[in-house]
């Protein structure tokens, strides 16, 4: 028994063993799972979380609103990558000295296969490239060959697929106008850019900068321009942006080495000598010549050049960023013993439209040459933003995410969702068990007591504000809104900057060639406060050359009152007239025409898309307001009447792109003046006049419409509207179109359905 009894104590001990086993192992699952659900299902991590979807979608909402593009298209998807070096392109321009360039929009020159009126800065783009076949992120250090009247562009272009550059060559024979890329001159297995080309006894060579490689490398043409071959390896230095000049019967090898210890980058200059440009060279006694701030143009920026018999260098500037501006400076004294120079005016002028200007932000890189004619003409590279602009702006917007967080937590304090900023056995005061990781901030030691202190501090400020702050009364209702209201601020901060791209509105090539229009408005003294805003942010938009404004009553402004970019000139009318809005001004040298008024504002962007549009179609009106006339009734309506039957048949001039030739002569034609005559009597209607001429002297469609993003009506706040009273408004417009139908004919026959596609509307 006794045994019996040991044994089935024994039998009973194991077996509650294993139970008391399987109990704490089903214990310690269950902590697990309650541990899980109070991290995972926590009201303070579900608060959190449902608070970042929240800001998260409206963040994506106002994406979609200001960025999302349909009407754009596809791009070519190897070329014109965002880059943290920049969007670099190449301009041309020209003048009578190397001190006197002007660009080429100055030249209006025509090219109507490129509906180019004049043709505009930049000529050579990525996308140019790309669309030749050689992707492209950017393409800059341009260098000039000139044989005879061609013109050929040497210049790297960063390659969109390897991410190094090459060495691109373009062809031109209008003077730099328009460039024929003919393909990759020089590609290596490193880096290549600075393709400094030049003549020597009767060979063609080039010296790239491949400090990459280590070496200084020459190439003579055997192919020329396409076919290089290495002729000898000048100087084993990885020298920056070097050139060669014969001066006082001596060559000069002109070069900056970054790779030794304690040299400036981008501040330093080192000059070598020899009697023949294949070498060998020898230093300038005094090198580096320069090794100072990288501000002061050592480093240089192109081809020097000689004029009146003086030697000028280009150097950049790359204080505030790197190739932030080009300097030129005039040698004084060139030996084997000393060297001087001296800083003078490059006469340039600095762009003034900022990051919708192509070379807005920096331009770092000119070669200038004489043409046979005696005249100067010059290629400089321009970028629209300062480089690391991508790196920058999203920091930025990362920045701004990580204060939506706090946003968030703040926000969490105050509606109870969330207990303690820090978690509670990190504090000073906690008495509860420690995790294993914080034994050692318990030992005691100063560091660990102060942020145990802290972490308690901290924790009763959030308890704190909890407190002082009420989400039911009004005073906490209304904080509670000011600091949502932030957090959304934030969303949008952190989307701009990281899905936003680089602020710039950039203008839309035709053909892979830009042009530029002048922007005329009529308005009178009482609508000052309009033209001054109206001035202000339509003269930053890229393609505008000039802005007219026809006075047609009281005093007109100063210039100086008007801040712009680009010149202003007030024509004065010696009679109020609407008619004066489409009268001829010889002086106006752009083909195309923005008829706007002063109320109404929209994006640079809409405005940029619409003259890419006009510049598909320069003999018909396109606008941003478009109308439908029934042929039946003649009654004016406004655009959801358009929109109601799908279609319209005229645009409103009052924001429409027209041919300044070809419209301005229509209108003032023997064949209009009855139709003037009206527009006096009603004082209105001169925009319909002007579809019913254009309809008149088409047998095809002669209208267009293009969608603006947003649109705003400014004389709504400021209480110069012209037509206030709409009805009155409307039916002195259909009495119009009456009247104009019986003396030109009718535009219901040629009504255009909107494009849904390119319109971007549900209908």
């Amino acid at each position: 028994m006794g045994l019996s009894g040991v044994g089935g104590g024994g039998m009973e001990s194991t077996t509650g063993g294993k139970s008391t086993e399987m109990s704490i192992k089903w214990c310690k699952w269950e902590y697990k799972q309650q541990w899980l659900h109070y991290r995972v299902f926590s009201s303070g991590l579900v608060f959190f979380l449902c608070c970042l979807v929240l800001y998260g979608s409206i963040g994506l909402l106002f994406g979609w609103f200001l960025f999302n593009k349909p009407y754009m298209g596809g791009f070519n998807s190897l070329g014109c990558q965002g880059d943290n070096e920049g969007s670099w392109s190449i301009g041309t321009f020209y003048g009578d000295s190397p001190f006197s360039l002007k660009s080429i929009e100055t030249m209006n020159m025509e090219k109507d296969d490129k509906a180019a009126w004049p043709v505009a800065n930049p000529v050579v783009t990525c996308a140019s490239v790309s669309d030749a076949g050689f992707p492209s992120n950017f393409v800059a250090d341009p260098f000039l060959y000139i044989q005879g009247d061609t013109l050929y562009l040497f210049f790297e272009t960063k390659n969109s697929v390897t991410m190094q550059g090459d060495i691109g060559v373009a062809k031109s024979t209008d003077k730099g106008a328009t460039w024929q890329q003919l393909g990759i001159a020089l590609d290596e297995d490193w880096h290549l850019s600075y393709p400094y080309v030049f003549d020597y006894l009767g060979e063609i060579y080039m010296m790239p900068e491949a400090s990459e490689n280590g070496e200084l490398r020459l190439y003579r043409a055997v192919n020329f321009p396409l076919q290089w071959r290495l002729e000898k390896v000048l100087i084993k230095k990885p020298l920056v942006d070097s050139f060669i000049i014969k001066h006082d019967g001596e060559y000069w090898l002109f070069g900056s080495d970054h790779s030794a210890f304690g040299t400036e980058r981008n501040g330093q200059l080192e000059i070598w000598h020899s009697n023949s440009p294949l070498g060998p060279w020898k230093p300038h006694k005094k090198n580096p010549i320069y090794n100072i701030d990288k501000s002061l143009g050592a480093r240089n920026g192109g081809r020097p050049f000689l004029y009146d018999g003086n030697l000028y260098r280009v150097g950049q500037d790359c204080g505030e960023t790197y190739g932030r501006r080009v300097r030129v400076f005039k040698v004084e004294v060139l030996t084997k013993e000393d060297y001087k120079e001296v800083e003078v005016p490059l006469g340039f002028e600095e762009p003034t439209k900022g990051r919708n200007a192509w070379n807005g932000a920096r331009y770092h890189h000119l070669d200038v040459q004489q043409l046979s004619s005696g005249e100067w003409i010059g290629v400089m590279d321009g970028d629209r933003v300062p480089s690391g602009d991508m790196v920058h702006r999203f920091l930025i917007g990362c920045a701004s995410i990580a204060a939506v967080t706090a946003i968030i937590v703040i926000l969490g304090l105050l509606l109870g969702a969330v207990k303690c900023i820090i978690p509670l056995n990190w504090c000073a005061y906690y008495s509860g068990k420690r995790s294993d990781t914080l034994l050692v901030w318990e030992r005691p030691n100063v560091f660990s007591s102060k942020v145990r202190r802290f972490c308690g501090r901290l924790n009763r400020a959030a308890s704190s504000l909890r407190v002082k702050i009420r989400p039911n009364t009004w005073a906490g209702r209304l904080a509670f809104t000011m600091i949502f209201v932030v957090g959304v601020a934030l969303m949008f901060t952190s989307v701009k900057y990281i899905y936003g791209g680089n602020g710039a509105e950039e203008p839309y090539p035709l053909n892979g060639y830009y042009s530029q229009f002048t922007l005329l408005t009529m308005t009178y003294d009482a609508r000052l406060w309009n033209l001054k805003m109206y001035v202000k942010h339509y003269s930053r938009c890229s393609s505008v050359k000039e802005i007219v404004v026809v006075w047609n009553k009281g005093t007109p402004p100063e210039l100086s009152d008007l801040d712009s970019a680009v010149p202003v000139r007030i024509r004065l009318e010696p009679e109020n007239s609407l008619n004066n809005r489409f009268k001829k001004d010889p002086l106006i040298k752009t083909r195309a025409v923005l008829e706007l008024d002063d109320d109404i504002m929209m994006s640079c962007d809409d405005i940029e898309r619409g003259f890419k549009v006009w510049r598909q179609y320069p003999k018909r009106i396109v606008g941003f307001y478009p109308r439908y006339i029934s042929v039946r009734s003649l009654k004016y309506r406004g655009e959801k009447y358009a929109r109601t039957h799908s279609g319209y048949n005229m645009i409103l001039t009052g924001a429409a792109f027209i041919d300044s030739k070809l419209a301005f002569e229509r209108y003032w034609s023997k064949e209009a003046e009855a139709g003037r005559d009206l527009v006096d009597k009603y004082f209105n209607c001169e925009d319909v006049l002007l579809n019913y001429l254009y309809a008149n002297a088409s047998s095809s469609k002669a209208v267009e419409y293009v969608r603006p993003t947003w649109a705003i009506d400014t004389s709504k706040f400021s209480g110069a509207a012209i037509s206030r009273n709409t009805q009155v408004h409307y039916k002195i417009r259909s009495n119009c179109l009456q009247k104009f139908s019986k003396m030109y004919g009718s535009l219901g026959e040629r009504k255009s359905e909107f494009d849904r596609r390119k319109d971007g509307w549900d209908l």
